[in-house]
Order: structure tokens, then sequence, then C-alpha cells
């Protein structure tokens, strides 16, 4: 599932995230959701989160478990 609607991402998901440093080569880094940064209901490139490690960055992929 993608991250572009924050409908589908709540806090504690295991999310993959591209940060900005890693935009041109598409790296994503997998992490758990401590909040949603993003307002808006929906966002083209992902709704931004910042993770557990403190990490801010886009949702590419909610990882199913």
């Amino acid at each position: 599932m993608t991250g572009e609607h924050r409908i589908n991402i709540k806090v504690g998901s295991l999310v993959d995230i591209v940060l900005k440093k890693d935009q041109a080569t598409g790296k994503f880094t997998r992490g758990t959701v401590k909040r949603l940064l993003t307002k808006s209901t929906f966002h083209p490139h992902g709704i931004k989160v910042e993770l557990e490690s403190g990490e801010i960055g886009r949702v590419q992929v909610i990882v199913k478990e």
C-alpha cells in the first residue's frame, strides 16, 4: 500500500520512507511512525512523517505484517 493517503497511516505503523537526502536515489528507510507531519488528507509524493528514530521523510510504502 502506498503512503499518499493520510487515513492509511497510523502512529505505530511500520513504513518505508524516503528521506530528503535520498530523494535522488530513491533509497528507502524503514521504521515505525512516531508522528504524522502532513495535515492534508492526500499528498502525491507521500505523507510526511517522523519515525521513532527521529528521521523525517515521506511515506512510500506501508509495510504489511
